[in-house]
């Protein structure tokens, strides 16, 4: 065996009833390489670390560690052989010290009691060596950002010495600051001799970062690539499957139609705003309108499309709803009027695990109807069927648990719960974060043919180049203020960034 490789799985199948979710797959990492793990949603890539980390059982195959096999039966046993891994979704302990949570179960001892000087220093020269020198590692975890609890899960498993370090989508939640911090204690751990294993959806990251790519499609392998022979238009047809040409397609079918000023106004918000987030604003949408808002992280997005959903009650200015003035004291009362809206974080606001593809499909409708009309079964199943086959939901049943489904098919249930309520005014706010490249291809050639259709999408990304693909008008927001606008031939990624990064410009 090539004495460079630290990792290696061979011929790993896994079978769960009715789906064989890994067929004869091999990975192989060498020290002190960055190798991304690629594929759609439900291809693979987290049952594979799964089965690596021994939360899953293989049905057969091999797993060595610098040609040694070994046999991991829990994330402990796996850890014990130096495979760490840092998630999305920390899994820290966040009331605890940030000492404690880099030594637990590993505290040094004077005596029988924690050496708590000890434990401290230690702590800060490890954080040290992942570029944290600013912490306190005294106060608790929780009271840190995400990028800080992700950095210390990192310090932690360094502190175990891996050998394999698995980072799944550790960039989803961080701005760009702290995603090249990130990538610098990556380069950093990967000069030491640190194999890492990288799962992302932005391509991006994975070309500015990696050294090599594996691919999975259902399943199976599709081949392993150094990051020099491996153009991007080639790694997205590899993860689909076929040749990748539906991106142009949206872009044409969107730039073709023309906007027309005599439709009708759909929404009108005057000198709408929310004390600490938003600012007075203005806007007005009309009927088949896709309305992009875009800004840095921080940019007050999010707290915009919930001031006009009414999650978050206006302090100032009216809001006018296909031509009524509208009061929504609560999210009901936006929705009885027509209104959705696909908050940003599909778990924690969006899907309701322990319930059904059908169950979650439906809720929606069954909550704008009142709790005293239920929906008769036959019905939920019909509408489930319906919008399983016309959003192309990968799932084994409308019974089917929604955790069981992977990311892309859980967001396209929830697509599915809004559009069931035949909204008037659809509002998506990152809908394709975290799902694969053919997902959200999909999600946006609907959004585009849901406009063509007659509604009325607010739409907000942090990639631009999505943003420019299916949206008619863009506002650009900095600080909790609207400070720009750009349409027609204004959308380009030239003006975008300058309107982001510049002064005010053409603010309606």
């Amino acid at each position: 065996m090539n004495s460079d490789v630290v990792l290696s799985m061979k011929n790993i199948t896994i079978t769960f009833p009715g789906v064989k979710a890994l067929q004869n797959v091999d990975f192989t990492l060498r020290k002190g390489e960055i190798h991304a793990l690629m594929g759609e949603n439900g291809a693979g890539k987290s049952t594979l670390i799964k089965v690596l980390t021994g939360v899953y059982t293989r049905d057969s195959g091999e797993i060595l560690i610098e040609g040694k096999a070994v046999n991991n039966r829990s994330p402990e046993e796996a850890q014990q052989n130096c495979i760490s891994t840092v998630y999305q979704e920390v899994n820290l302990c966040p009331n605890l010290s940030v000492a404690e949570n880099i030594f637990v179960g590993h505290q040094p001892k004077k005596g029988i009691a924690i050496d708590w000087k000890k434990m401290n220093g230690r702590a800060s020269k490890i954080l040290s060596g992942v570029g944290l020198t600013h912490i306190d590692v005294t106060r608790a975890l929780g009271e840190y950002s995400v990028a800080v609890q992700q950095m210390v899960a990192i310090a932690r498993a360094v502190n175990f010495n891996c050998k394999v370090l698995i980072l799944d989508e550790p960039t989803s939640s961080l701005d760009d600051h702290e995603v090249a911090n990130l990538f610098a204690v990556m380069k950093k751990l990967k000069s030491r001799g640190t194999g890492i294993i990288f799962v992302t959806h932005f391509l991006e990251q994975v070309y500015e970062v990696c050294d090599r790519i594996t691919v999975l499609r259902n399943g199976e392998l599709q081949g392993e690539f150094p990051i020099a022979e491996l153009p991007r238009v080639k790694l997205v047809s590899t993860m689909l499957g076929h040749e990748f040409n539906e991106l142009a397609s949206i872009r044409s079918n969107r730039q073709d139609e023309s906007t027309d000023s005599g439709k009708e106004e759909v929404l009108r918000a005057v000198g709408l705003s929310h004390t600490g987030t938003i600012k007075p604003f203005d806007i007005n949408i009309k009927k088949g309108e896709v309305v992009g808002l875009t800004g840095l992280l921080g940019s007050g997005r999010s707290e915009l499309v919930r001031t006009l959903y009414g999650a978050d009650k206006p302090d100032t200015g009216t809001l006018v709803f296909k031509n009524k003035k509208l009061k929504a004291s609560e999210p009901i009362d936006s929705m009885r009027c027509g209104m959705a809206y696909l908050p940003e974080d599909r778990k924690e606001e969006s899907i309701i695990a322990d319930l059904t593809v059908r169950e979650n499909m439906i809720i929606a409708l069954q909550a704008k109807t009142g709790v005293f009309k239920l929906l008769p079964l036959a019905k939920q199943n019909e509408l489930a069927e319906k919008y399983i086959k016309a959003l192309n939901i990968k799932t084994p049943s409308p019974e089917t648990l929604i955790k069981q489904l992977s990311g892309g098919n859980q967001q396209k249930v929830i697509i599915g719960r809004w559009l069931i309520t035949h909204p008037d005014f659809l509002i998506l706010d990152e809908p394709t974060r975290g799902i694969d490249v053919g997902t959200k291809t999909e999600i946006q050639k609907l959004v585009v043919q849901l406009a063509g259709e007659g509604m009325t999408i607010m739409f907000i990304s942090s990639e631009i180049d999505e943003m420019l693909r299916t949206v008619n008008r863009l506002c650009v927001l900095r600080d909790g203020k609207k400070v720009g606008e750009l349409a027609n031939n204004e959308l380009t990624q030239h003006d975008v960034m300058a309107a982001i990064a510049g002064g005010e410009t053409n603010v309606n």
